[in-house]
């Protein structure tokens, strides 16, 4: 079990690198480990908050509740914490993100929960 929470919370991590290093390249701002890093901390810390909040390491692959606890508080808190360090959180951007964190955040456990779902499976 610590090795699937393990699993989905690098998951998670890797899925918003990927938003911010993509967003980053889609504004052609630098691709530095520390660009990055500037970029993604806000959403991090929410994907983090996200998973205490709903103990994702008890049901790391669910859709819900974590999946979309952990997809809304990486959204709620990034934003919160950008606006509070002066970044842009335009409502365009919001959008973007929204759907963006869904995707990576909630894609790979919809893609876990249809491979547990196919008939012969363990």
């Amino acid at each position: 079990m610590k090795r699937n929470s393990a699993l989905a919370a690098l998951a998670d991590v890797f899925g918003v690198l990927v938003f911010c290093t993509i967003g980053r390249r889609s504004h052609a701002e630098g691709l530095t480990v520390a660009g990055v890093a500037e970029t993604a901390w806000p959403f991090l810390v929410g994907t983090a908050v996200g998973w205490l909040l709903v103990r994702g390491w008890r049901r790391p692959t669910a859709i819900t509740p974590t999946g979309l606890v952990v997809w809304v508080a990486t959204v709620v808190i990034g934003m919160l914490l950008r606006k509070a360090t002066s970044a842009g959180v335009a409502v365009s951007f919001v959008v973007v993100a929204s759907a963006a964190t869904a995707v990576v955040l909630l894609g790979w456990r919809v893609a876990v929960a249809a491979i547990a779902r196919r008939p012969g499976q363990y």
